[in-house]
């Protein structure tokens, strides 16, 4: 196959995509790189971290999302109080059959909202863990697989943190994607005005995509092509967050700890999944600088020198992305 018909093939195949931010947009407006991330999350079967202050349309985002497509959807909201029983499911007595039964949780669906995440104690997190990283529940002696694809977009706040529990770091790592949701422009918020400011019911997102239109799209997504030069930038790129000072010696000692290798592979993906989007057979160095910093983002420990300074993650990784050379 050449590029031409290999072009023609993915400009076909993609051409849900369209329609599904069409009827995203129906009800949340703006927040285009929001939607893009949710989008490639579905192409790269990644979990998604959104934070943002509260009334952004995180959640609504999410549930426009699930709206939109032809899967099981379900909202989870964290508490202190929430038991991993409450996510997962249990094993219940059936005193006819003198048997123990499963009653999955409501975590087996395809898109799971994981509502204020950070709120959740530390078992509940660790139960959430396998869901997240093996696609599976235990639940007694019996492990249940989870369907596919399995989604978590979770949500937290980050000026709340009143009975919050930070993310450990081994969970973090597992989310594709960290994304910061800011507030709308002024033209954005004024149509937001209009039409969220009623007492009617506001408007549902219909379904116009299938889960086999999704997987097709995978299948064509895992041929598109990484020259080798922009893999040894991608490479270059996740080691520099693990030695910074080899590429800008400003920034010897401000981290602690750099990306994992799960980073590089992310990378990988999702700049494809980017390319897939964008109508292209091959990636570009500009895909993966649009990916860096919401797969960088949450995999970098910052050192108490860059919080004295008042140096973010994404600081780093700006100053990372000027240094590395690009092929």
């Amino acid at each position: 196959m050449d590029t031409q018909q290999f072009n023609e093939q993915i400009a076909q195949h993609s051409s849900w995509i369209s329609p599904l931010r069409s009827e995203i947009a129906k009800v949340v407006i703006g927040q285009q790189a929001l939607v893009d991330r949710l989008v490639l999350s579905l192409l790269c079967k990644g979990h998604v971290l959104l934070e943002g202050v509260p009334g952004l349309a995180k959640t609504l985002s999410v549930k426009a999302l699930a709206g939109a497509m032809h899967a099981a959807f379900s909202r989870i909201q964290f508490t202190p109080d929430l038991l991993p029983a409450d996510l997962l499911g249990t094993m219940i007595y059936n005193p006819e059959s003198r048997q123990f039964i499963a009653k999955k949780g409501p975590v087996f669906a395809n898109l799971i909202l994981a509502d204020e995440i950070n709120r959740a104690p530390a078992k509940v997190q660790s139960a959430l863990l396998e869901a997240m990283q093996e696609r599976q529940v235990t639940l007694g002696e019996t492990t249940y697989p989870l369907p596919n694809p399995f989604l978590v977009l979770a949500t937290q706040n980050p000026i709340d943190q009143e009975g919050t529990y930070q993310l450990p770091e081994a969970q973090l790592d597992r989310f594709l994607f960290k994304v910061i949701v800011d507030y709308p422009n002024r033209d954005e918020e004024l149509q937001v005005l209009d039409l969220m400011s009623s007492t009617s019911p506001p408007v549902e997102t219909q379904a116009v995509v299938t889960i086999e239109q999704i997987d097709t799209s995978r299948q064509l997504m895992d041929k598109i092509y990484i020259d080798p030069a922009v893999r040894c930038y991608i490479v270059d790129l996740v080691r520099a967050t693990r030695a910074p000072e080899t590429v800008d010696r400003t920034l010897s000692g401000m981290i602690r700890a750099g990306a994992s290798p799960r980073a590089t592979i992310n990378i990988a993906l999702a700049s494809k999944a980017l390319a897939f989007m964008r109508h292209r057979s091959f990636v570009t160095p500009q895909d993966i600088k649009d990916l860096s910093h919401d797969i960088l983002r949450h995999r970098i420990l910052l050192s108490y020198e860059a919080e004295a300074e008042n140096i973010s993650t994404d600081d780093i990784i700006d100053r990372i992305l000027s240094k590395v050379p690009v092929p």
